[in-house]
């Protein structure tokens, strides 16, 4: 069954392109939301396991910028990388399709949960550059670390299953609809049932779309095995974070030390709200996002 977007009629007020440009020998596919020359351009990185559509709502509330959204390799509709899908692969892999668009000044660039990782550690350890730079539900301390890291192995080793077991059965339980149900459930704090039913149904449509085992493995042990805060402190341009106070990877307090490791970085946290930013308050994400272009102090 299908369940209708609490954002679609937004998001249908601006034009969308699908693109697609060639890195080192595999194919990105990417979105373009708005036009170029309407307002800054925001390249926007999205989490683990899921594709551009996770950030759609939150671009539904951008109308009037330009945004360009890919598929990370491996994912969605964006063809594996040719090297490791680790964190120096996604990283390089960053610098080389903001490079590949030629746009005329370095975009602003915005990293969700995984995505902030990988956004972060292209801008410490590669040439890429942003005039600005924002992180949601940004990943600010390791997940193998701390009260959570038990439960973290415990999804280490399903990968590992999902990555050894015949490739029917490796397929079918990364796949399998309960357990992404359950994740889906334990990650909406939302008490909108409607909204709820709409989160399930996004996780049940794009977190399985994957282009095959090895990546998702290696992409996880990127996901649990590198965090923000690893590479905070030689990010110089200006970074806005938008973390949630009841987000299930990463306390509050993390977020509170995260901050202070930037040079130069601000911190919103909003209420009521878990790892799920992007689905549950996209409007008020998007009005921080607004406010920081515009050059506002959080």
């Amino acid at each position: 069954m299908t369940v209708t977007s609490p954002y679609s009629a937004r998001l249908d007020r601006i034009p969308v392109a699908a693109h697609s440009v060639d890195i080192d020998g595999s194919r990105t596919r990417y979105w373009e939301y708005g036009s170029s020359g309407t307002g800054p351009t925001v390249v926007m990185v999205h989490g683990f396991r899921g594709d551009h559509h996770g950030l759609e709502p939150v671009v539904a509330h951008l109308e009037g910028l330009h945004i360009l959204s890919p598929d990370l390799p491996g994912f969605g509709e964006s063809e594996p990388l040719s090297t490791p899908h680790d964190i120096d692969g996604y990283a390089t892999w960053l610098m080389a399709f903001v490079a590949a668009l030629e746009l005329p000044e370095p975009p602003v660039i915005l990293g969700h949960s995984f995505g902030s990782i990988v956004v972060s550690a292209a801008l410490a350890r590669t040439t890429l550059r942003a005039p600005l730079v924002i992180l949601v539900n940004p990943i600010a301390a390791p997940a193998l670390a701390g009260p959570r890291g038990f439960l973290t192995r415990l999804a280490v080793f399903y990968y590992k299953m999902g990555a050894i077991l015949p490739e029917r059965l490796g397929f079918a339980l990364l796949r399998n609809r309960v357990i992404v149900r359950v994740m889906s459930v334990t990650m909406a704090k939302t008490k909108d049932r409607s909204l709820r039913r709409w989160i399930h149904s996004q996780h049940d449509l794009y977190f399985s779309a994957f282009g095959n085992r090895a990546v998702v493995l290696e992409a996880f042990k990127a996901s649990v095995g590198n965090d923000v805060s690893e590479f905070a402190s030689d990010i110089v341009d200006r970074t806005l974070l938008i973390a949630a106070d009841q987000d299930d990877i990463t306390p509050v307090a993390a977020q509170h030390t995260l901050v202070r490791r930037f040079p130069d970085a601000e911190l919103e946290i909003l209420s009521g709200v878990g790892h799920l930013i992007h689905y549950e308050v996209p409007a008020e994400a998007a009005g921080l996002i607004r406010g920081f272009l515009a050059g506002e102090k959080a």
